[in-house]
């Protein structure tokens, strides 16, 4: 059996609204020289049934295990994978019939350097790119490499708009930095963690063109988790971050992650949580970074103070717990 040169993995956990949309979005590109590996993760409707349909076209398989979160879901097939890239998908996105032609023609005139690639996404039903929200943050367009002169709140930016549905990786640095976080059947920022290590440590390229359907209603984790937002396990596991990391680096991810810290105390304290925030924001708080995001709204976070600022800030239609900051 000759190689493809894209995996194509989608974790599947109850999504049989959506595995059909977004299997024949696969299917459908114009570029054919791929596998497609689905993860189911334990579901209890009918996904594994349905995606088992797909195992027609000889270029599907389907493989199921215990339900271990989607890290571990995109990690097992990531290990099945025989491509030279991996094009992970969730089971309720989809994409345009271009979207690995370009991806593969893209990082082909890249080179190896770059580790990579993530497209901007169409975020449905409103019709709204998130290249929108790209613009204002500063993402880059084209290849970057983070170095000592990166504004740490760029970095922040990277976390918040790389998603694993519009990311091609290399196979190779994919595998290198242990694929996304999988541990605790983690359900939130288990990619953030895997692209920090990526930022930290390979040339990333960006492109604000929207070939990914991201459909906002299909109950994704990232955006319908129940209650106050979970601390990104980057925080819970951080000092394995700096291993492998240029020195020169290092105070940039400690500014990275005292900024994310910052915010998750925030969130705490909005929601009561006041001991958790205190915990966390001591951790990373340094008195030199007054100057960073969201320093004194952790710090509010830590005390009582902070439903009252809660109240006030839910009165504006702030989401709370939006990841996009």
């Amino acid at each position: 059996m000759s190689q493809p040169r894209v995996s194509v993995v989608v974790p599947l956990y109850n999504k049989a609204r959506f595995i059909g949309r977004c299997l024949d979005s696969i299917l459908a590109q114009s570029f054919s020289d791929f596998e497609v590996i689905v993860v189911d993760d334990g579901s209890t409707d009918a996904s594994l049934e349905l995606a088992r349909v797909y195992q027609r076209d000889p270029r599907v398989r389907v493989v199921s295990q215990k339900n271990a979160g989607p890290g571990a879901a995109r990690n097992r097939g990531a290990q099945e994978a025989r491509g030279e890239f991996l094009a992970p998908l969730d089971a309720d996105d989809a994409w345009e019939v271009n979207y690995l032609s370009e991806s593969v023609r893209l990082l082909d005139s890249y080179g190896p350097s770059v580790a990579s690639l993530t497209w901007a996404m169409m975020e449905l039903p409103m019709q709204i790119s998130s290249a929108v929200r790209w613009r204002k943050a500063g993402m880059p367009e084209g290849r970057y490499r983070v170095t000592t002169a990166t504004d740490p709140r760029l970095v922040v930016a990277f976390l918040a708009n790389m998603l694993p549905s519009s990311t091609v990786f290399r196979t190779g640095p994919f595998r290198e930095q242990g694929g996304f976080y999988d541990k605790f059947r983690c359900l939130y920022s288990e990619d953030a963690y895997l692209f920090l290590k990526l930022a930290l440590r390979y040339e990333l390229a960006f492109d604000h063109r929207s070939p990914v359907r991201r459909y906002m209603d299909a109950s994704e984790l990232a955006t319908n988790l129940p209650g106050v937002r979970p601390v990104e396990p980057f925080l819970l596991e951080g000092e394995d971050l700096y291993a492998g990391v240029d020195p020169s680096l290092h105070e940039l991810l400690r500014k990275v992650l005292a900024i994310r810290a910052f915010k998750t105390s925030a969130v705490l304290g909005f929601f009561g949580e006041y001991s958790r925030a205190r915990q966390l924001y001591s951790r990373f708080a340094k008195l030199r970074d007054w100057s960073l995001p969201y320093f004194v709204a952790g710090l509010i976070g830590c005390t009582p103070v902070a439903k009252i600022f809660a109240g006030l800030v839910r009165s504006t239609g702030v989401n709370l717990r939006a990841t996009h900051a």
